[in-house]
């Protein structure tokens, strides 16, 4: 019983961590989810954005006092416009998901919840971490050596 606990709590941060990309690793998954290209942005700018907004962690999350919203999964999507977290005030939820799932180890909600907000008029603009990091800069080093 007590080497079942233990191997219980040496397991646990792996459970907590959830899955963390390697940059390449990454890229190719993008690759394959057809966003090389999506609405006209680069594998670089997606590979670039989730670096400064999660580290390519699938459940990172944020939250945000002001509008007492949270942010969630490698894309830090916001539960007041895009997911339900059941608890943000006013949510609209347009991915028609909940949070949750974009905390997932398997990307593909997330992927295609990023994909409805850069349908937005507001494109990839819609993350601060993309318009402070990687808006008009050589994104080249994001995919380098990926073979993609």
């Amino acid at each position: 019983m007590k080497s079942l606990l233990v191997l219980g709590l040496l397991l646990l941060p792996v459970a907590i961590q959830g899955k963390v990309y390697e940059r390449c690793e990454f890229a190719r998954a993008l690759k394959r989810m057809g966003m090389d290209g999506f609405k006209g942005i680069s594998l670089a700018n997606w590979v670039c954005l989730a670096q400064w907004e999660s580290s390519y962690n699938t459940r990172a999350t944020n939250y945000n006092p002001g509008s007492k919203s949270t942010d969630y999964g490698i894309f830090q999507i916001n539960s007041r416009y895009w997911c339900n977290d059941g608890k943000t005030p006013r949510a609209v939820n347009a991915c028609q998901i909940s949070c949750n799932v974009l905390l997932q180890d398997d990307i593909t909600q997330a992927v295609a919840c990023a994909k409805r907000v850069v349908s937005d008029p507001q494109g990839i603009r819609a993350w601060v971490a993309w318009r402070n990091r990687c808006q008009n800069r050589d994104l080249t080093r994001y995919i380098q050596g990926c073979g993609v």
